[in-house]
């Protein structure tokens, strides 16, 4: 009988795959070696692989390469990272390695591109995408990096206010954007984005606001889906309003030039994920040259804001299963070494799915468990609904140490659980390694940071002597 762990996954998926192979029964993830890791760093603990952020934006940079060629589009294509999915500088050295672009969503944000600027990773001809609604130390810092020089940093209107605010903090012409309040999916509970301007609003904002305003030139139209590029007919629908929306602001104002369209692609959240990447941005491509041909209208450069995509699939989560509990006839509950809904939020809050293997014992057999963290909240756990289906993994034994790991999580996690700060029960935030190569193509290893001591805690809650 097929009863062993490693059968389980052959029969369930095509396995090995591009990032995960086995070696002695031990899972490989990009050819890093998982229990060694452990063996040297213990568990629980967190990584990051720093080659997968740039290979993702390459893989990205090819496929718009392609399609531009393919459909004889006339305009230029710009990648830029939504920082907010990791504000890690070793995430945004590794990214900027690759000739891309910024886009932020809070004042602080501005001051870490100062930072950069002042290392030389970027310059005055990055562009700097500033997206979000604007408090009055967003502007000041957007007024104070524009008022130095960045000639490319394009602040995007969020409310009818924002303009004016700009302008009197800033003593020099400027760009800037306006962001396309779109229409939500169905399910939502509500109609429209709270961020933006409504698609009939645009054109008059325009020639209210900015086209007799000679500080300021109107550069780019941004239109973000917050469900991300989907091939499905609300996305296309969308999409295709966003086109009318351009065309008739462009035939109007010549300044107009650049298309953003945010929302970012999905990252592989299963053994089973499936998604043509080349062929929605073939079509994507397709649907902006239709568009600005049949509106006799020139194309525009081409923006993507990716988050997710960059960094998401870089990150990793190790934990040792502690125990079993035998709760009834039928349940099965693995205790984890650490918490869910501290070092995978999103899995709690949002019922966010990873990938999830076990890393060694593959030649054992495998049962059905749930899978619970080690706070006293009833809602610190993993299990079917998070995961598409039943989880299985070798069999617990006491004499014989298990441990698993959740893969692609290097987006959002550590911002949301509040790294480096209080934790839900106190329970401590784990180590972090940072995983590279070397010039001759050897996996490499550091410590970001140790995990998170009682001291620290105290500290943080008013008990330091």
């Amino acid at each position: 009988m097929n009863t062993k762990y490693i059968d389980l996954i052959d029969q369930t998926y095509e396995f090995p795959q591009e990032e995960f192979s086995l070696n002695n029964h031990q899972l490989q993830f990009h050819d890093i070696d998982l229990m060694k890791l452990v063996s040297n760093y213990g568990a629980p603990l967190k990584f990051t692989y720093l080659p997968k952020i740039s290979e993702n934006i390459q893989r990205a940079k090819g496929w718009f390469a392609e399609a531009i060629n393919k459909h004889n589009y006339k305009g230029t294509y710009k990648y830029c990272y939504c920082t907010k999915s990791s504000h890690f500088k070793y995430v945004l050295q590794e990214a900027l390695k690759n000739e891309i672009h910024i886009e932020t969503s809070s004042a602080f944000d501005i001051n870490i591109i100062e930072n950069l600027k002042a290392e030389g990773k970027i310059n005055n001809d990055t562009y700097v995408i500033c997206n979000g609604f604007k408090r009055e130390q967003y502007i000041t810092n957007i007024s104070r990096l524009i008022n130095n020089g960045h000639k490319n940093c394009i602040p995007i209107i969020d409310n009818y206010e924002e303009l004016g605010l700009l302008s009197q903090g800033i003593d020099k012409n400027f760009k800037v954007g306006i962001r396309i309040a779109s229409e939500e999916e169905p399910k939502f509970e509500f109609y429209t984005s709270r961020l933006g301007i409504g698609y009939k609003n645009i054109v008059p904002f325009y020639e209210k606001q900015i086209k007799d305003n000679k500080q300021v030139a109107l550069k780019m139209l941004h239109f973000f889906i917050n469900t991300g590029i989907r091939d499905n007919a609300y996305y296309w629908n969308e999409l295709l309003k966003c086109l009318k929306v351009y065309v008739q602001l462009k035939k109007v104002c010549p300044t107009l030039d650049s298309l953003n369209i945010g929302g970012g692609f999905p990252i592989k959240n299963s053994l089973a994920f499936e998604y043509d990447y080349q062929y929605m941005i073939d079509e994507i491509v397709n649907q902006i040259n239709l568009t600005c041909a049949e509106a006799n209208v020139d194309v525009p450069i081409i923006f993507t804001e990716f988050g997710s995509f960059t960094v998401g699939e870089s990150g990793g989560a190790i934990y040792e299963i502690l125990y079993q509990k035998q709760q009834n006839d039928r349940e099965k509950w693995n205790m984890i070494n650490s918490s869910f809904i501290t070092t995978l939020p999103d899995t709690w809050a949002i019922n966010k799915r990873f990938i999830m293997l076990a890393i060694n014992r593959w030649s054992d057999e495998y049962e059905r468990v749930l899978l619970g963290g080690l706070t006293c909240d009833s809602d610190d756990y993993y299990n079917s609904e998070q995961h598409v289906n039943a989880i299985y993994l070798p069999k617990y034994r006491k004499d014989k140490p298990l441990y698993i790991g959740f893969f692609n999580t290097g987006a959002y996690q550590e911002t949301i659980g509040g790294f480096g700060g209080l934790q839900h029960c106190l329970i401590p935030s784990p180590k972090h390694i940072l995983v590279d190569k070397d010039a001759n193509g050897n996996i490499t290893t550091k410590i970001f940071t140790q995990q998170q001591t009682s001291e620290q805690l105290l500290s943080i809650l008013g008990y330091e002597n």
